[in-house]
């Protein structure tokens, strides 16, 4: 018989009590994946897996300890507090940890609400099959595509249960469904990879699979012939697929563990104008059908929607509890965890301000520059914010598309960067981090 999450969590806690902990947390997590891979329009791989991962960890004064397993016995168990409690015996003090106290827990949640599970059964395999094949099949039909690299459909459900001697105990369950497409054009040393694809909390809401992959089959035609663009310095546009990453250099910036490290080259930013005026970025964890909302964090904290840029000035710090009385400020709700490791700080669902032009918009008002379709590789300095990256797109000119380019590396500061954005119109408000195209008015660009 399966046996509860709650009830596995319940003793682990007791089996923490025994071992001699003057506190702990459980995290149980129950999980369900299944994956299929088509190739030459035949299955090449097909994959199931399910288990439960069971993780504690423990206080002794000041001191902690974090362990984990997949064997549920009785006597796993407490063998793990044991072991928990042993090392943190000879761990070094930490003033800053424990668990919340009892008027900070969150309370009343309604996970339901949040629409985080599909409540529809899991999907057969030959339905992922076919979802599979359909989407090569579009990405064949377009001139130009020599192969399909990978067609690949998916599903994962999972429950997880947080329970704390603090009296918090709470769970939630969340599903994943999504299809994903790799096509080549060309030939020899002409040949040119491109993707799409989707995932979404409802398998219902999945754009369809030839959809995916007559997208993912222009996307590879448009890049034949790519040569490496001018050395210089131009406006670099950021298409919406991979404009997030720079607002993801935000988020770690700003991130309580690296502040508290005085790795940031935020740290001192706070209160100070960081985006242009007329943007903000606000979090959501509370957005319907989203992956990144959840009704509480790791540690128990009711999630709650805030506002880390407003007008373009930075509010305040992503923090767990550590994190936040290591920086005098109050907790945010954003603590993430496994069953292997102890909380850190975490951003949910994030939403940067839309601006009012289009992508083809910017493209005609940058002039001569670059559209950014991908990147590689990265070259990040967490003091600084000194910024370079391998990139491949396209070539504007005179507000035109001329031709592909690759090869090349872009260059800036991130301070600088963010402060000049200028925001499309075109980002796709499903996602977790719901962030539109970004000019940036000017960037080196080094290739031939």
């Amino acid at each position: 018989m399966t046996q509860p999450l709650e009830a596995l969590t319940e003793q682990l806690l007791q089996a923490a009590r025994r071992a001699g902990a003057d506190a702990a947390d459980a995290m149980g997590v129950r999980g369900t994946s299944l994956s299929v891979d088509v190739r030459g329009t035949t299955l090449e791989q097909a994959e199931r897996a399910e288990g439960v991962d069971i993780g504690l960890r423990v206080f002794v004064g000041q001191r902690t300890a974090t362990v984990s397993a997949s064997d549920l016995s009785q006597r796993t168990i407490d063998e793990m507090a044991q072991r928990a409690v042993a090392m943190a015996r000879e761990a070094p003090e930490d003033p800053h940890a424990g668990l919340a106290h009892a008027g900070q827990l969150a309370d009343g949640w309604d996970s339901d609400a949040l629409q985080m599970c599909d409540p529809a059964p899991e999907p057969d395999p030959e339905d992922l099959h076919a979802m599979a094949a359909r989407a090569e099949a579009a990405a064949l039909a377009v001139d130009g595509v020599t192969q399909v690299q990978s067609a690949s459909a998916g599903y994962s459900a999972r429950q997880v249960h947080l329970a704390a001697t603090n009296g918090f105990s709470g769970g939630y369950a969340r599903t994943d469904t999504g299809l994903s497409c790799v096509a080549i054009s060309g030939s020899g040393t002409g040949m040119e990879r491109d993707y799409d694809g989707d995932s979404r909390i409802f398998g219902a809401d999945l754009r369809s699979p030839e959809d995916i992959g007559t997208r993912t089959a222009m996307r590879a035609v448009e890049r034949m012939g790519a040569r490496k663009p001018r050395t210089g310095t131009y406006p670099v546009l950021f298409d919406e697929r991979v404009s997030s990453t720079l607002i993801g250099h935000l988020l770690a910036a700003v991130n309580g563990s690296s502040v508290a490290r005085g790795a940031s080259w935020l740290r001192d930013a706070l209160g100070q104008e960081i985006l242009p005026a007329a943007l903000s970025l606000r979090e959501d964890p509370h957005r319907t059908r989203a992956s990144g909302s959840r009704p509480f964090d790791a540690e128990g904290l009711p999630t709650r929607p805030r506002d880390i840029v407003i007008g373009g000035v930075l509010q305040g710090w992503t923090v767990d509890l550590a994190t936040a009385r290591q920086l005098g400020v109050s907790p945010t709700g954003n603590a993430a965890r496994g069953t292997s490791s102890g909380p850190s700080p975490a951003t949910w669902n994030v939403a940067l301000t839309q601006g009012e032009a289009s992508r083809d918009d910017l493209i005609r008002d940058m002039g001569t520059g670059l559209l950014v379709t991908s990147m590689i590789g990265s070259t990040i300095n967490p003091n600084t914010g000194d910024y370079s990256r391998g990139a491949a797109g396209l070539w504007v000119e005179n507000g035109e598309i001329m031709h592909p380019v690759n090869e090349c590396t872009i260059a800036g500061n991130l301070r600088d960067m963010l402060r000049s954005i200028v925001p499309a119109n075109d980002a796709r408000t499903h996602l977790s981090r719901v962030v539109p195209s970004l000019l940036v008015p000017g960037m080196s660009i080094a290739g031939a």
